[in-house]
């Protein structure tokens, strides 16, 4: 997921990931409908060349529309954030120590046998 700079912070976009044009390595676009701040439509263009030198390209609302309606042939796919949320976790608890003796809880006092005889 990508980030515009608009308004004086970075907004949320969706990614677009483009078909690499003769002098580019990577081409990526950014898409923001609608600021929270301002309400304008955004679109960045970022390509990076051979030589690693960085281009952008910003258009807003009605000319972004349009760049963006010019650039949806060259998509070749969304790029989704990984939700680390769901991470899978094991439910496997092992109840011996190290050297093979059961755990005990000591937080239930009826448990402890200290000073009984």
């Amino acid at each position: 997921m990508g980030f515009i700079h608009c308004c004086g912070a970075l907004r949320r976009t969706r990614t677009y990931c483009l078909i690499p044009q003769a002098q580019f390595v990577v081409c990526e676009i950014d898409y923001l409908s609608k600021c929270p701040v301002c309400g304008n439509l955004c679109v960045q263009l970022t390509r990076i060349d051979n030589n690693d030198n960085l281009s952008v390209i910003k258009k807003f609302n009605s000319k972004g529309k349009k760049f963006f309606n010019k650039l949806k042939k060259f998509i070749l796919y969304e790029e989704k954030p990984k939700d680390y949320s769901k991470v899978p976790v094991g439910r496997f608890y092992l109840n011996y120590n190290e050297f093979g003796v059961k755990k005990r809880c000591y937080s239930n006092l009826k448990t402890l046998k200290i000073g009984k005889c």
